[in-house]
């Protein structure tokens, strides 16, 4: 079976993969698809990509957004209306146009989110009542 991208430039290839890999719920920006698919610089090519694609490639296209974190379109355009649609059926919220990359933004560092330390619990200290006696 022949990949979607397979008449692709392999430009376009590597940055459709990397569009295909962000995970629902979060979003990044043009320059961060660029840099992640080793084109570091190249944010415009992203959005030509994206303006090029067809449907059928299934691109989950609304979760690149301006590196500031505000969606491309003007304010109030169809395309705005719907990338804030999809954008909140995966729990993001798009507020003034604009979404919260510091809680929305696709994981920038890797080795971070993967070798971190796990969090701290707090301990919790459990009270043991004494059987109530019925009378």
């Amino acid at each position: 079976m022949k990949s979607v991208d397979a008449k692709l430039k392999p430009d376009h290839s590597a940055i459709r993969r990397v569009i295909r890999s962000i995970p629902p719920g979060c979003v990044a920006s043009y320059g961060e698809v660029a840099e992640r698919a080793g084109l570091p610089r190249r944010a415009r090519l992203v959005a030509r990509v994206l303006r090029e694609a067809p449907p059928s490639a299934g691109l989950p296209w609304y979760r690149v957004l301006r590196a500031n974190g505000r969606i491309a379109f003007p304010a109030g355009s169809r395309g705005f209306r719907e990338q804030a649609r999809h954008l909140a059926a995966e729990g993001v919220l798009v507020v003034g146009g604009r979404v919260d990359v510091a809680v929305h933004g696709w994981d920038r560092n890797l080795d971070a989110v993967l070798w971190a330390p796990a969090p701290r619990r707090k301990k919790t200290t459990i009270t043991r009542r004494s059987p109530r006696t019925r009378g």
